[in-house]
This record gives structure tokens, C-alpha cells and sequence, in this order.
């Protein structure tokens, strides 16, 4: 089969299945905004069911679905396209529909990062053609900071995580009650499964536990397969997946590249330094995990501080990683980071606090700091709690932030330490909008 009909058979069916079965997120993309849209995210994240909420919404306002081109490009027929071959969809869709002129229609390229240069021939179909084009990929060299100048400054950027607390109660048809005492405690007990579980929005849907640990498998083999080693031309899978792992399991604490190439090294492992600070970048590029760095006023200071690394997920952390004692405090910090990240604006920033004591959380927006946030399962034990108000306090001290967060497991309070209000608020509300 030609490579035109392929496409042309993709657009046909995506056509007849709208309305899509999807779930609504908190999140909607824009509609009619006359800007590219691009959907930058991980693999199996939501970024589809986002642009078919889209599709949905245009055909339920009377919008024809022959209107809609859709071309998934993670599918297998049309692997190894170049960009020199995109105009066939354009071809294919004309074939189809030459009534229809382009600038009536809406197109959404979904996983285009499979298809090198894209940008040159996406931009020009906005240029020339049409503005309603929405975009995803699971590649952030591709969507984001590392964006192709031929791009820079015209998409808009709507960046999609796994379920948050608040869309996991949705998908579990859970009713959200923080006021009732029953409501409070379906809320804690759920959010104690949220802790553990995949937020991947297909994973959730599932009932059987077995099902959905092989799922979230195979998603965390194909990330690494196809999106790490395929993607960068690596050829040593088996260190990838090590280096990967290792990371996993130094979750929420600063991680030394050079110490896991001395421990690579030890074991009899080559691969050079500069190609593990590679593959750490790489990492984040496909927002398996995400960075941060130490707080400083020189930012000289804060990129040479050792980073810390926060993983897209707890539960494929679960299936990949055997839950390990001391673990639940890791997958807390964890939650509240992508918490913090999936509200994240583009003039903000977290870093992490660490002089003689540690603030676990600051957020930034410009030169402004605007919130500190320590994570801690629970401050019943004295010492424990010493150590986090020291480390908020001291946080404060540096920065002058008076808006001063603990979030627990299950406790609520409002204290002072040293003449600093603190608000402890447990994580299923701190969570919840």
C-alpha cells in the first residue's frame, strides 16, 4: 500500500471514531486561538485525549468532522518519513476532501518528533495554509527549551503530566468532599493509593493490580528503547537502563554523575563521563525525570551545585524499582514536586534550599521568591520536626520568604517557629484546587 493511502486511511478513522471516548482533564487546550498549539509531554501521558477533547468540542459546536485531519505519526506504516514527504499528508487530504480548502481545517500531528525537521514544514503550513494546527510530542529537546529557531516564538505551549491528585479522583469516580469527616477520609485513603499507583490516565483505568504493573512496564520499556536508545543512537542499553535505575533510586537527593561513572567503572563498565552527562540530559528530555538545582543568588553557584532529580511517576518507579523500606517519604517529595511542576509558569523556577539545614521546595518567579515548601510523611516525632522547621527557617533567613508550607500525609496545623508562621497542611488538600 502506497504511503498516501496509509495516511489517508489514518485520517478516514480517526474521522468516524469522534466523538472520542476521552475523560476531560483541569486542563483544556485553547480553541480557535489563531496560534500554533504544541503538547509537549511523556509517552502515554494524556497529550492525545487532550487534542481529542479539542476534536470533540469543535464537532459537538457543529464544526464537520471531514474538517479534522489527524495523522498519527507513532504509527508504525509510516516509520522512517521524512520531512521531505509531509506534504503527501496534505495530498492525501485534498484527495479526500477538495472541496474543503485548507484554512478551514483543523490539523493535529500527534508524536510528530518522529519525523526530523518537522518544525520547517509545520511552520509553513501555519504560515500559508492554516492556523488551527495543534501539535504534540514526547520529546523536550524537540517541543521546548531546545526548540528549533525556526519555531522559537510562535506556538503557544500547553505542557501535559500524568493524572494529578484532583484528575485520579475524576478517573476513580471519587466525589471530592473536604468538608464532610467522611469525605475527608475517602479523600486520605485515597490519596495514600495516588502515593503508590501509576497516574498514567490508561493504568488508572484499569482494575486488575497485575494488568496495570505490566502496562506501566512495558510504557517504561518503550521510553527506554525507543525514546532513549533509539531516539540518541545509543548502543549500550544495558548501561542506559542502569544509570536510569540508579537515578530512580536516589530519588529526592543530590545526584553525582561522577560517582555513578567511578561505580560504572568499577564494575568493568565503559562508557565515557561526558556521555553520562549526556544521557542525563537526555533523561529529562523525554521528561522521564526532571531537574533541579541547588538555591543560589549566583548562577554560576546554582549550576555547578550537585542537581536533584524528580521521576514523571510513582508508580512506574514501583514496577520498575521494588518498593523499599523508607520509600513512602521519597514517593511523597516526588508528588509534590510534579504537583509543583504541572502548575509551573514559564517565568518560574524550584530549587532546592541545602546550607546547614534543607528547605526541600523554593519557587521563584523571576527574582522573586514566592513559596517554601518542606515535605515530610509526618512531624510527630521531635526530632524530625526540629529538622524541618530549622531547615524552613533557615530558608527564610536566606531569602526572606514568609510564605512558609510543610506538607504531611495527614496532619493540619498553624504554628511558630523562631517568630515564623508556618502552615502544615496534609497532602490530599494541599493537593486538591
Amino acid at each position: 500500500m502506497k504511503r498516501k493511502e496509509v495516511i489517508q486511511g489514518i485520517i478516514s478513522t480517526m474521522q468516524q471514531e469522534i466523538p472520542f471516548p476521552v475523560i476531560c482533564r483541569d486542563m483544556e487546550l485553547p480553541i480557535n486561538s489563531g496560534q500554533m498549539i504544541t503538547v509537549p509531554g511523556v509517552r502515554r501521558c494524556g497529550k492525545s485525549s487532550m487534542m481529542k477533547i479539542v476534536a470533540n468540542n469543535l464537532v459537538a459546536s457543529g464544526i464537520d468532522s471531514s474538517r479534522i485531519l489527524w495523522v498519527n505519526f507513532d504509527d508504525e506504516r509510516l516509520d522512517g518519513m521524512n520531512s521531505d514527504e509531509l506534504d503527501e499528508v496534505l495530498q492525501a487530504y485534498r484527495e479526500m476532501f477538495p472541496s474543503i480548502r485548507l484554512n478551514d481545517i483543523y490539523i493535529f500531528f500527534d508524536e510528530i518528533q518522529h519525523v526530523e525537521k518537522w518544525e520547517l514544514f509545520v511552520l509553513r503550513v501555519y504560515k500559508t495554509y492554516c492556523k488551527n494546527i495543534y501539535v504534540s510530542g514526547s520529546n523536550a529537546q524537540m517541543l521546548s527549551s531546545e526548540l528549533s529557531s525556526a519555531l522559537r516564538g510562535w506556538p503557544l505551549e500547553y505542557e501535559v503530566f500524568p493524572l494529578s491528585f484532583h484528575e485520579y479522583c475524576k478517573f476513580k469516580d471519587i466525589a471530592v468532599d473536604k468538608y464532610s469527616e467522611e469525605g475527608r477520609a475517602i479523600l486520605l485513603t485515597t490519596f495514600k493509593e495516588y502515593l503508590h499507583a501509576s497516574a498514567f490516565p490508561e493504568v488508572t483505568l484499569m482494575e486488575e493490580k497485575s494488568l496495570q504493573i505490566r502496562k506501566v512496564q512495558a510504557y517504561f520499556n518503550t521510553m527506554l528503547f525507543r525514546d532513549l536508545v533509539e531516539h540518541y543512537k545509543l548502543n549500550n542499553p544495558d548501561i542506559v537502563r542502569y544509570f536510569v535505575k540508579r537515578i530512580m533510586a536516589n530519588l529526592t537527593k543530590p545526584t553525582s554523575i561522577n560517582s555513578i561513572y567511578n561505580d560504572l567503572k568499577s564494575r568493568g563498565l565503559k562508557i565515557s563521563k561526558d556521555s553520562l552527562y549526556e544521557l542525563a540530559d537526555h533523561v529529562c528530555e523525554i521528561f522521564m525525570f526532571f531537574k533541579i538545582h541547588k538555591y543560589s543568588t549566583s548562577l554560576i553557584k546554582e549550576a555547578n551545585g550537585l542537581p536533584k532529580y524528580y521521576f514523571i511517576d510513582n508508580g512506574m518507579r514501583n514496577s520498575v524499582l521494588l518498593p523499599q523500606s523508607g520509600d513512602e517519604g521519597k514517593l511523597l517529595e516526588n508528588a509534590v514536586f510534579l504537583q509543583l511542576r504541572r502548575n509551573l509558569s514559564p517565568m518560574q523556577k524550584i530549587t532546592y534550599f541545602s546550607e546547614e539545614h534543607e528547605c526541600d521546595f523554593i519557587v521563584q518567579t523571576e527574582d522573586r521568591i514566592d513559596q517554601l515548601i518542606q515535605v515530610c510523611l509526618s512531624m510527630t516525632d521531635e526530632s524530625t520536626r526540629l529538622r524541618e522547621l530549622k531547615g524552613m527557617k533557615e530558608a527564610n533567613r536566606v531569602t526572606g520568604c514568609t510564605n512558609c508550607t510543610i506538607v504531611t500525609l495527614e496532619e493540619s496545623d498553624e504554628i511558630e517557629f523562631e517568630g515564623l508562621k508556618i502552615n502544615i497542611v496534609p497532602a490530599w488538600k494541599w493537593f486538591l484546587p
